[in-house]
């Protein structure tokens, strides 16, 4: 295509073309990200974002420039969902400040919006690291500035960023040794780079399918309604095994049992080389880890059905809410948090958190999601406990977004330091000292957190296989070994020494009450001196979260 210009209607195709290429590549893309572990990931992120964002420009009528502009980045800051989301939502931001303001966008001004882009996404970062999706999108931009006055069409120009953009991905590992050790390019490069390449598609003409539906909010409110008793099995579950042995008729009726004796509604398709699985369960992690013992999976899906047999219900409860919340004077500080698990939301519920958005490492939590949530806060300031590093862009995107109220985010890591930090709040003192006290009590927490390998990989130079039990701490790979018990006590020990007092222990859904106590026992045995407090977590996918402090 021999064109100097892109109208509204091509860029639209292009966006539109980009956000669907990534959504078929998502599931590849989660599976570069360093630490194998079985939640959702950067693939996930970044097509929730640009879903968003795709789902507002679809239902533009008769586009201009500036409309489009304002659908793509409005629909992307508020759909943003991790890290990986958050940036690329602000690499769209900046390009849209550039594009809304022309009639038709030439190769000069494609290279501007990038540079625009780039320089956005940069400042949302408090420490830009190279070697990421920032370092591709920069490499990209450099190249479109570079080339973009002797432009002689758009088809070239394009192809040449994109060339530029894989270039810069495949150095990335020589950026981030952890990257290099795993033998992987950084995922959101990856992500981004997929987006060049779908709205390259576009733009040449390729038949491609461009309806798009917004997707769910991964907000809930609690407690839900009794009604959810009514469901005996309350995760629809679904993964297709790529078999990586044998799988006779009776390991097949095995499998089937095994499935059964866990859940109900169950269909298992098999053949030679793959086995289609649908379940009802109450654990899904279950089910997940058995199937692995029979080969990789792919297509994984979990639904909460009780959540959506009683959305009607949580909407109304939520309308109800808002309306008396605005009807109340507002007090001086309210209480989000960011939660993951029954038993990990009761535990802040009782330390005064006013709302709990679901979601936490198996669903990151939408920009969207924390606005929803500041809204139902009747408070003139509000304190925001991420509880995960990959949700902390979100929740300050969302407090950047935010005009009438106070936002604060303690930017916690991980949900102990989130217990921490609400524990140290002290009603008597100003916001200002809170917040001081706050983030100086979170640094002295340190946690681990105990899951299982879904793939092969070499992580600070442990040997990782499929099905292991692995130990992750704040900045890496603490334990790995075949048993979960074993690892858990590995990992204490790896973060334990002689300035620590309290060792807490959240046991997730997976795990029985007895077999918490019996590595509760254990520690209190090891560690005669501390004080051992163990806590029903009800956290999907991982058996423990510890913390040491």
């Amino acid at each position: 295509m021999n064109t100097n210009t892109v109208d509204v209607k091509m860029l639209s195709r292009m966006f539109l073309s980009g956000a669907k290429n990534l959504e078929a590549k998502k599931e590849w893309i989660n599976e570069l990200n360093v630490f194998p572990v079985p939640d959702g990931d950067t693939g996930t992120n970044m097509t929730l974002t640009i879903m968003s964002a795709a789902s507002e420009v679809s239902a533009l009528s008769d586009p201009t420039m500036k409309t489009l502009a304002k659908a793509i980045s409005s629909g992307s800051l508020r759909g943003a969902r991790g890290n990986s989301g958050v940036i690329l939502s602000q690499l769209l931001r900046g390009f849209t400040r550039v594009i809304e303001k022309a009639d038709k966008v030439d190769a000069p001004t494609f290279a501007r919006a990038f540079e625009k882009g780039v320089e956005t996404a940069y400042k949302a970062v408090m420490k830009p690291k190279e070697g990421t999706i920032l370092t591709v999108a920069r490499g990209a931009a450099e190249k479109a500035m570079e080339i973009a006055e002797d432009c002689e069409n758009l088809e070239n120009f394009f192809a040449d960023v994109i060339a530029e953009a894989e270039a810069v991905l495949a150095r990335t590992p020589e950026m981030l040794p952890v990257l290099k050790e795993a033998g992987v390019v950084d995922s959101g490069g990856q992500g981004l780079l997929e987006v060049l390449k779908g709205a390259f598609d576009g733009y040449l003409g390729k038949e491609i399918d461009l309806t798009f539906e917004k997707p769910k909010s991964g907000v809930s409110v609690k407690p839900v309604s009794a009604e959810e008793s009514d469901i005996k099995f309350g995760y629809c579950t679904e993964f297709i095994i790529m078999l990586e042995k044998e799988f006779p008729e009776k390991e097949e009726h095995a499998f089937k049992e095994y499935l059964m004796s866990i859940g109900d509604s169950l269909v298992v398709v098999a053949d030679d080389e793959i086995v289609k699985v649908h379940v009802h369960t109450n654990d899904p992690g279950q089910a997940i880890q058995k199937a692995l013992t029979y080969g990789q999976l792919s297509n994984m899906k979990i639904d909460n059905m009780r959540l959506e047999h009683h959305e009607k219900v949580i909407k109304e409860a939520e309308k109800m809410a808002a309306q008396q919340a605005a009807q109340e004077p507002a007090k001086e500080v309210g209480f989000i948090s960011v939660s993951v698990g029954d038993g990990m939301g009761q535990i802040f519920r009782e330390l005064g958190a006013d709302y709990l958005i679901e979601g936490g490492q198996t669903m990151n939590p939408s920009t969207e999601d924390v606005l929803q949530a500041i809204a139902h806060v009747n408070a003139d300031n509000i304190f925001i406990f991420p509880n995960n590093k990959n949700i902390i862009l979100a929740a300050n995107q969302a407090r950047d977004l935010t005009e009438d109220k106070n936002i604060i985010v303690i930017p916690t890591k991980t949900i102990p330091q989130g217990i921490t930090a609400l524990i140290s709040y002290v009603p008597d003192k100003t916001v200002e000292q809170n917040t001081e006290e706050m983030m100086e009590a979170m640094k002295h927490v340190k946690t681990g957190q105990i899951t299982y390998a879904v793939r092969d990989t070499k992580i600070d130079d442990k040997e990782i296989r499929q099905g292991d039990i692995m130990g992750i701490g704040d900045h890496g790979m603490l334990a790995v070994g075949k048993e979960i018990e074993d690892t858990a006590v590995a990992t204490v020990q790896e973060m334990a020494d002689e300035d620590c007092e309290i060792i807490s222990i959240y046991y997730g859904s997976d795990v029985t009450a007895e077999d918490a106590e019996q590595l509760a026992a254990r520690l209190e045995e090891l560690y005669p001196d501390f004080d051992v407090e163990l806590n029903e977590g009800g956290q999907p996918i991982y058996y423990y979260v510890v913390s040491v402090e």
